[in-house]
C-alpha cells in the first residue's frame, strides 16, 4: 500500500512529503525519513535519578523506527535532533545495547543526526553506531534539515524540517473534556514535526495565520479546520 494513497503529504523544495502517523516524514523518491526528537534513554535517565518512570519506552521507540524503516523501503534516516536525551543514557547498559541491536538490523539504512540541544548535552552517540553527526543546517534534496526553527530565507531560501518544540494540539469537546494530541505544523516555507519518541510529551501549540496543523489520532493524520483554536503552553524540553 503505497502512503502517498493513506496520509496527506505536502510538496516542498519539488519533493512529495508524506505525513506518517508515527511522526515522521517519508519521501519515496529519496528512500528517506525525518523524525524529529527521539529522546532515546529518557526514561532510563529519569529512573537514574531516582524517578519511577514507565519502562520499555525506548523499546517501543525503536520498535516503530523498524517498522518505519522496512514498511516504506528506507535507505537514509535523517533525526532532525535529540537523538539521546542525556549523559546519563551512556551510562545504562541496557539502553545501548538496545541501541546497538537496532542499529545493526538496520546496518544498510544512513543515519544522519543533526545536533540538537539535548544532543549538546548528551555527547554524540558511540562511534559503533556508524550514525553521521552534524550541526544545522544540514542541507538534503533542496530542504534544510534543522533542529531549531530558522528563518528559511536566511541563507539558502531552502524550506526548512525542525523539531524541538514537540507540538501538541488542544481539542476541547462540548462535555468540557480535553485531548491532547501530536501534530505536524505546516507553513509556506517549514514543517515542524511532532516529538517523535515515545516518552516525551507535548506543548500545546498556537499557529500562525499561514501555518496549518496535521493532526495524529488513531493512526491516522488529518487536517485541522482553520476555525479551532489552540493556544501555546510550556516550552520544550
Amino acid at each position: 500500500m503505497s502512503a502517498e494513497q493513506t496520509y496527506p503529504s505536502v510538496q516542498r523544495a519539488g519533493q512529495e512529503l508524506v505525513l506518517l502517523p508515527s511522526g515522521a516524514i517519508y519521501c519515496q523518491d529519496l528512500a528517506t525519513l525525518w523524525v524529529a526528537d527521539v529522546h532515546l534513554g529518557k526514561a532510563a535517565t529519569y529512573r537514574q535519578l531516582g524517578q519511577p518512570v514507565p519502562q520499555g519506552t525506548t523499546t517501543q521507540t525503536l520498535a516503530q523506527l523498524t517498522d518505519d524503516l522496512m514498511r516504506y523501503g528506507i535507505e537514509h534516516l535523517v533525526v532532525l535532533g535529540d537523538f539521546l536525551h542525556g549523559p546519563q543514557v551512556h551510562r545504562s547498559a541496557s539502553t545501548l545495547q538496545a541501541i546497538a541491536r537496532w542499529r545493526d538490523e538496520h546496518s544498510h539504512c544512513k543515519v544522519t543526526l543533526i545536533r540538537g540541544n539535548h544532543d549538546d548535552r548528551a555527547g554524540d552517540p558511540p562511534l559503533s553506531l556508524s550514525i553521521d553527526v552534524v550541526d544545522e543546517p544540514f542541507m538534503l534534496a533542496g530542504l534544510a534539515c534543522c533542529h531549531h526553527q530558522q528563518e528559511a530565507n536566511s541563507s539558502s531560501g531552502a524550506p526548512v524540517l525542525w523539531g524541538h518544540l514537540h507540538p501538541v494540539v488542544l481539542l476541547q469537546g462540548r462535555a468540557r473534556e480535553r485531548l491532547r494530541l501530536p501534530c505536524f505544523v505546516v507553513g509556506r516555507d517549514h514543517i515542524l514535526l511532532p516529538a517523535y519518541g515515545a516518552f516525551t510529551g507535548g506543548h500545546v501549540y498556537s499557529p500562525a495565520s499561514d501555518e496549518t496543523l496535521y493532526v495524529i489520532a488513531d493512526q491516522s493524520v488529518f487536517k485541522l479546520p482553520g476555525a479551532l483554536s489552540v493556544t501555546r503552553q510550556g516550552s520544550p524540553s
